[in-house]
């Protein structure tokens, strides 16, 4: 997969980066990360963390990057909570009344859209990572969408790794209401591209001038073909090479770590 591919990653400018599984895993920062966002610094390239995770704020990553020697600002985060609204936003400007499952990142960015977070009559039902999900939420959840709320998904995760092993992901609860409604949710994060439709906009790039780095095939590089951007598995996290050359759909290169990263994409020292 590494041979004859250099010329398809000539001209990058930027790049687009998942979070667990590239840059940390758990509490631990992965060992080239801090060297490899050292050198982009350095190159003035741009980038976004994008990652499916809404349940904390961007200043809450940048908070955590900034502890493991990386420095970031709110800004350089975008998360599939505060995509989702700025999705709700752009499709409903004056705001309007939303369900919420979903932790602080995403009902902080939902109010800070200007919609109203209620539980009687949404407009909008709106599914991310929650570990308080109980049968109450799931009860208003499945009620509003049957009174035609909008239902949308902040992310598709089902699972997520956590310390102990996997736990259910946000999209987990949305396969419960979908069962029950027959409604399938509009998703925002990866691996549909309107995230990293935002992040690229955000950059001010092309997507064939940015790559995209993840550790998922199912969600960061399908996501990265999606959008049209160039894609790098890096081995840190979840998907293997083996899964890699069996896939459907193949990033451009795998790499074992970031260091590999920087100079498949021609990164200078």
């Amino acid at each position: 997969m590494e041979n004859g591919v250099t010329s398809r990653l000539n001209g990058i400018r930027g790049v687009l980066l998942d979070l667990d599984g590239v840059v940390y895993e758990g509490r631990n920062v992965i060992p080239e990360a801090p060297r490899f966002f050292e050198r982009l610094r350095r190159a003035g390239w741009p980038l976004q963390f994008i990652t499916n995770n809404s349940s904390a704020t961007p200043g809450q990553f940048a908070d955590r990057l900034s502890s493991m020697g990386i420095s970031a600002a709110p800004g350089d985060v975008l998360t599939s909570a505060v995509a989702t609204a700025a999705f709700l936003h752009k499709r409903s400007p004056n705001g309007g009344r939303a369900y919420v499952i979903g932790e602080q990142g995403l009902r902080e960015a939902v109010s800070s859209a200007g919609f109203e977070i209620v539980e009687d009559r949404p407009d909008y039902v709106l599914v991310g990572l929650d570990h308080g999900f109980d049968y109450h939420k799931l009860t208003v959840a499945i009620r509003g969408v049957l009174a035609g709320a909008t239902f949308i998904g902040s992310n598709p995760d089902t699972t997520l790794p956590a310390e102990d092993g996997l736990i259910p992901g946000a999209g987990s609860f949305q396969a419960a209401i979908r069962a029950a409604t027959g409604v399938a949710p509009i998703i925002i994060g990866k691996p549909e591209p309107t995230m990293m439709t935002m992040a690229l906009e955000r950059l001010g790039l092309a997507p064939e001038e940015t790559a995209a780095i993840g550790d998922r095939l199912d969600t960061d590089i399908l996501g990265g073909v999606r959008a049209g951007t160039p894609t790098v598995l890096v081995l840190t996290g979840i998907s293997t090479r083996e899964q890699a050359e069996q896939a459907e759909v193949k990033p451009i290169i795998v790499a074992e770590n970031l260091d590999e990263v920087a100079e498949a994409i021609g990164l200078p020292e």
